[in-house]
């Protein structure tokens, strides 16, 4: 499933985009300002990004500049301004479009759609055999299965690699102890579903720097663990 961010302030024209993505089968997260919509963008999880203009702490312009000094993905600027100089200045930034405000929902998923599909072409057959993900000081060879904290090699067994991968993958979300027993072991196992709790905490002891505090996995009590971005 293609994940987009959409990086915009006003939260009905978000829902609404959210909704119309959603319906047509994207993931989709959101963030009301231009400084979390940086750090999330330069996580490496997301295919599309919905960009506005106009945000607080930081504006699309410079956002748009950041992403593209550092990672390849379509990026499309949704805004109120008509002007042509933003347009030109958006574009001349590495936008891959520029849809003004109001639009067509219709419109705006066909462009998504549209961006997807010339970016897969453009770039699938180029992309490198190793897929590596990055977050957060955290670098996740998965086709190596391999993972560094702060450019150091850790090593971690198969489960682990698994569910830190699972996890990572699925940023955000909470899951409980038997969904990731589930998704990571199998109905099928053999096994109590405290191991997941037993792997979790390998796992922090490896890649955080304060197990009683930590950075990336979190424990939500009463409902499970997610991976925070």
């Amino acid at each position: 499933m293609k994940k987009i961010l959409i990086i915009e302030d006003e939260l009905s024209i978000a829902e609404l985009e959210r909704d119309y993505l959603e319906i047509n089968g994207y993931a989709v997260e959101i963030a009301k300002d231009g400084e979390t919509g940086l750090k999330k963008a330069k996580s490496g999880y997301f295919d599309l990004i919905l960009l506005d203009l106009m945000l607080p702490k930081v504006d699309g312009f410079e956002i748009c500049r950041q992403i593209r000094n550092e990672i390849n993905i379509p990026i499309l600027m949704v805004s109120a301004r008509k002007e042509d100089i933003d347009k030109i200045r958006g574009l001349g930034l590495g936008a891959d479009d520029y849809i003004t405000k109001p639009f067509n929902p219709g419109e705006l998923v066909a462009r998504v759609k549209a961006h997807l599909a010339r970016f897969e072409r453009l770039v699938g057959k180029a992309k490198p055999q190793s897929e590596i993900i990055h977050v957060r000081g955290i670098s996740i060879d998965k086709h190596a299965r391999r993972v560094y904290v702060n450019n150091s090699e850790v090593i971690l067994t198969t489960k682990e690699f698994d569910l830190l991968l699972f996890l990572v993958q699925n940023p955000n979300r909470v899951f409980s102890k038997e969904e990731l027993f589930d998704k990571i072991w199998g109905m099928d196992s053999v096994g109590e579903i405290a191991t997941v709790t037993v792997h979790i905490g390998k796992i922090r002891e490896k890649i955080e720097m304060d197990t009683s505090n930590p950075q990336y996995i979190e424990t939500i009590w009463g409902a499970g663990y997610r991976f925070k971005v």
